[in-house]
């Protein structure tokens, strides 16, 4: 049974850190929210599929944030963002970089991926791609996910969920990274200091993604 923070008006959630009994109630809100993403759209172009597996491939990337990276949330569950932590080098010890190269960590991801929706080549294709295009010269934080329950979407969630971390990424000296799938986050994220890369992700006949960095500030 989900547990419901009351909050007032105007006023958003407090923002935490997820547990691993949450599990089950966040792998819901991200299927919940992706349903009318472009990308997602085009990955399982059947909506009932769509609604039915989503939160298991979104669980995914879920999981791995919750073993090897973290998973921040607002008390209402009504927004949630995922972080990896991705080491090269020197730095390689910890997260989802970790354990025989980042490279590795990608496979695995992808095959993860596709294991979620057998059949479904797409799925395949998706971590693909956005394996190649994702950088692996220097140590980051990576983003996979942040989303908004449908209804929920413009009221500066995504933006608290960003913030905090961001933070932590100029105090850290740490870049950030994410594929953005849609043009409405692609600009929340360049008013907070992400920079289209340069190249877009081309699904084949289908949306594209853009890939984005962010370099700390001083």
């Amino acid at each position: 049974m989900s547990r419901v923070t009351t909050v007032l008006p105007g006023v958003l959630p407090g923002i935490r850190r997820a547990r691993k009994e949450e599990r089950e109630e966040i792998s819901r809100l991200l299927g919940e929210a992706f349903m009318a993403d472009p990308v997602s759209g085009w990955v399982f172009p059947d909506e009932e599929h769509r609604r039915a597996v989503h939160p298991r491939f979104f669980g995914v990337f879920l999981d791995a944030a919750l073993r090897d990276g973290w998973v921040d949330v607002m008390e209402d569950y009504s927004a949630a963002a995922l972080w990896l932590p991705m080491m090269v080098g020197e730095t390689a010890g910890a997260g989802a970089g970790a354990g025989g190269g980042e490279d590795d960590g990608h496979d695995e991801m992808t095959e993860a991926l596709a294991a979620a929706d057998p059949g479904n080549e797409r799925t395949r294709i998706v971590g693909e791609l956005t394996a190649l295009a994702h950088p692996t010269d220097r140590s980051h934080y990576y983003l996979p996910n942040i989303v908004a329950a449908p209804g929920r979407t413009g009221e500066g969630r995504g933006s608290a969920l960003l913030e905090a971390v961001l933070e932590r990424c100029d105090r850290e000296g740490m870049p950030a990274y994410l594929e953005a799938s849609n043009t409405r986050s692609k600009a929340l994220y360049e008013r907070h200091g992400f920079v289209f890369t340069g190249r877009t992700v081309d699904l084949p006949g289908g949306p594209p993604m853009w890939p984005m960095w962010r370099e700390p500030r001083g």
